[in-house]
């Protein structure tokens, strides 16, 4: 997406551990970030060769998204997820990262009921999965959740305007406009203790509002460039998975088309005989 509105911070390009790249990123550093004026970076990861090799790419943060669901799983959106599988996904990624800051998705039921189930919840990723930080979403309604989290001293992400869980209230993946709505519900966020929140699917320039109100960053999706870092699904960026492709998302590569491809010169290959030739067996 271009840049249609500038930062009021200027932003550098350093990454938030200054100290070195092979230093793990922390929540004090993606706070530090915002005062520095340094653009955080995010994708999501799922298993441990993904998450390895965007860790090398230098992101700053990967998501252990309840995307999965869609992009993984094959399903329609992300309800079904469980908690046991984002378990698993976490741990699998965490064997992958060494640099990058790692923050797990809370999936749909696992934190709506209470805020002592959202406690148990996060502190099952936490202790199981090895998350270093848990996302959930919604503002106000999730902010008692939330301040239960903190309070036991996990950290949190918070998430607001597009959240994929109310897909069915809000009648598909649509761009959210009321702004004294959303501003409540990010301030909500702020206020219970968050670290960061994710700003999904909103105007530019409702976004940069939103960023200029508060003291923690934001991480924009499909919410222009006047937020303090972005997010994107790897799979989207990637090529990967074309069910769903939002107006958002920029391609960096077309990996989906190659792995195609190449299984295809496989398959050809096989068939006429020319694999294996005589330099891939053993004497």
């Amino acid at each position: 997406m271009s840049a249609i509105i500038k930062p009021t911070n200027g932003h550098s390009g350093s990454p938030p551990a200054a100290t070195g790249a092979s230093r793990p990123v922390t929540v004090p550093d993606f706070l530090a970030a915002r005062s520095r004026g340094t653009r955080l970076t995010m994708l999501t990861a799922y298993d441990f060769s993904m998450a390895r090799l965007l860790d090398s790419a230098g992101v700053d943060g990967i998501l252990v998204g309840d995307s999965l669901g869609m992009v993984v799983q094959g399903q329609a959106d992300s309800l079904a997820v469980t908690l046991d599988e984002m378990i698993y996904h976490t741990r699998m990624v965490m064997r992958g990262c060494r640099r990058a800051l790692v923050v797990v998705d809370m999936p749909f039921m696992s934190f709506q009921i209470s805020p002592q189930q959202a406690l148990e919840n996060a502190g099952r990723l936490v202790k199981e999965g090895g998350a270093p930080a848990v996302k959930l979403e919604g503002g106000v309604r999730s902010a008692e959740m939330i301040r239960a989290i903190t309070t036991a001293d996990i950290p949190v992400m918070g998430h607001v305007g597009l959240t994929p869980q109310s897909v069915r209230r809000l009648g598909g993946f649509r761009v959210q406009r009321d702004e004294a709505k959303l501003l409540e519900d990010a301030l909500a966020v702020e206020k219970a203790g968050a670290f960061a929140v994710v700003l999904e699917c909103l105007p530019n320039d409702v976004a940069q509002r939103i960023t200029n109100a508060l003291k923690i960053p934001t991480i924009g999706i499909g919410a222009g460039a006047g937020c303090d870092g972005q997010i994107l699904v790897t799979y989207d960026m990637l090529g990967l998975y074309d069910e769903l492709r939002p107006r958002f998302v920029k391609q960096y590569a077309e990996v989906g088309r190659q792995i195609v491809q190449a299984a295809t010169d496989y398959c050809r290959e096989v068939r006429e005989g020319q694999f294996p030739a005589a330099e891939h067996g053993f004497r």
